[in-house]
């Protein structure tokens, strides 16, 4: 018979008070459209509200008509008013790594010359370890199920190890943000080996990064056992960390890095904020969930070429009577972007090109269908009004289970790419801002006399 744990168990108790708090705290909906509340911080189209400005990303998902008037466009990413797509174009056709050079675009405003770059590799390299036995003595001390847990506990433990961790002048800051972009595969990759070892019995591997490698390389070193990889996987990596690391402002972990910053708190809390919002399923996990829709797809549809039956299939989707039964179709639409996500239509190249060198081609094929397939049926069961297309969590998921990336890593690969975005933004917080963010809540309880307690 399994004991009990009293430190997590949920008594009787607790759900009577959680009860109370539900009865006590729900709020009429119709009051949010009285008081019109950007709920989200949206409104009535779904369209963010204006709370900030930024020179860092842009995301373009409409165009002006004719008329003057907004309508859906092929969606546009600009890193410091860089187009994305020619970015990435551009390191690739000349067989570069680009996550680092993305990484100094976004952080200081301007594209790196060649010897620049070189230097930034080289402090980035400088800033690739971590503190004296930091691994035995956090990383592989009570070792979370869940990294991103592991991350966020990580970087707030570095906070004492840092004698300036509460200097937000920007030199330090830059350090502390350079050192955490350097390490951030290192917390993510020992964390993954230590829940390995400690929790499932397997055996600890602890590599140690290579100055001459990049990112991407080294990630896939640190991870696998023989700390082999193949150049197309460095690469396809890489490109996916360029696709992550940055993504206008008001994406919810950027925001409260925003939010968090402006109260002058140290870098390690305002990052460790971050993670803890991109670890969110609705954030940072959705890719996980486009990954376990497909094997379970796979396992009702037993003719991976048949439209009729895929489309069978997604319509069970939306009627919430396959998979999850959450009426979605994971990876397809996004909140900003209409008719494409210029970071799904990169990857998908890259992803395609991969599954040939992993004999995965008919996956691909069957990947490929269905974000044909899924905007059809969808336009079926509901208005559209701003078009639906893959977004970038569609293909990436594939893409990490063709690298055999485990599960529990998916969402950290995202922090490991992002925290490039996270810095430059918390730079510009300080730079720019003076007041703390305070967004406002209307009360709308009721007033109540106050009862002394023999009379209640």
């Amino acid at each position: 018979m399994k004991k009990t744990n009293p430190f997590t168990e949920v008594t009787p108790g607790l759900i009577q008070l959680s009860e109370l708090c539900i009865k006590n705290s729900s709020i009429d909906p119709e009051l949010y459209q009285k008081y019109d509340v950007k709920r989200g911080l949206r409104d009535l189209q779904g369209k963010g509200v204006l709370t900030g400005l930024t020179e860092i990303s842009e995301i373009v998902a409409t165009k002006e008509d004719e008329q003057g008037e907004s309508v859906p466009a092929y969606g546009e990413l600009y890193y410091r008013g860089v187009n994305v797509k020619d970015l990435v174009n551009g390191f690739a056709k000349e067989g570069r790594f680009g996550f680092e050079e993305t990484t100094y675009l976004l952080l200081f405003g301007e594209l790196p010359t060649e010897q620049e770059l070189k230097e930034f590799n080289g402090l980035l390299t400088r800033y690739r370890s971590l503190p004296t036995n930091f691994v035995r003595d956090i990383i592989m001390k009570a070792p979370s199920h869940d990294m991103m847990n592991t991350l966020s506990r990580s970087v707030l433990t570095l906070y004492p190890y840092d004698d300036k961790g509460d200097d937000t002048s920007l030199p330090n800051v830059l350090r502390q943000c350079l050192q955490l972009i350097a390490i951030f595969p290192l917390l993510s990759v020992y964390g993954y080996h230590s829940y390995r070892h400690y929790h499932k019995g397997e055996s600890l591997y602890i590599h140690t990064p290579l100055p001459e490698l990049s990112t991407a390389e080294n990630f896939l070193r640190l991870l696998r056992p023989d700390k082999k990889y193949t150049s197309l996987e460095a690469k396809v990596l890489d490109i996916a960390l360029v696709l992550h690391a940055e993504h206008g402002g008001g994406n919810n972990s950027t925001f409260t890095t925003h939010v968090v910053t402006s109260s002058g708190t140290d870098t390690y809390s305002a990052i460790a904020a971050a993670i803890c919002s991109l670890k969110g399923p609705k954030h940072g996990g959705a890719n996980i969930k486009v990954v376990q829709m497909f094997e379970d797809l796979k396992k009702n549809v037993d003719d991976w070429k048949d439209q009729d039956k895929i489309a069978h299939y997604l319509r069970k989707l939306l009627n919430k009577e396959a998979f999850d039964r959450s009426g979605l179709i994971y990876g397809m639409g996004h909140a900003v972007y209409s008719l494409s996500d210029p970071r799904s239509e990169i990857l998908k190249e890259y992803v395609k090109t991969l599954s040939l060198e992993k004999g995965k081609e008919d996956e691909y094929n069957l990947y490929s269908l269905v974000e044909e397939i899924a905007p059809k049926v969808i336009a079926e069961k509901r208005r559209i009004f701003k078009g639906v297309s893959a977004n970038v969590d569609f293909y990436s998921g594939f893409l990490y289970d063709m690298l055999d990336l485990p599960v529990e890593l998916y969402t950290p690969i995202f922090a490991v790419a992002r925290i490039a975005g996270w810095s430059a933004h918390r730079m510009e917080e300080l730079i720019n801002a003076g007041k703390i963010i305070r967004p406002a809540y209307k009360s709308v309880a009721s007033r109540k006399e106050y009862v002394p307690i023999a009379e209640r």
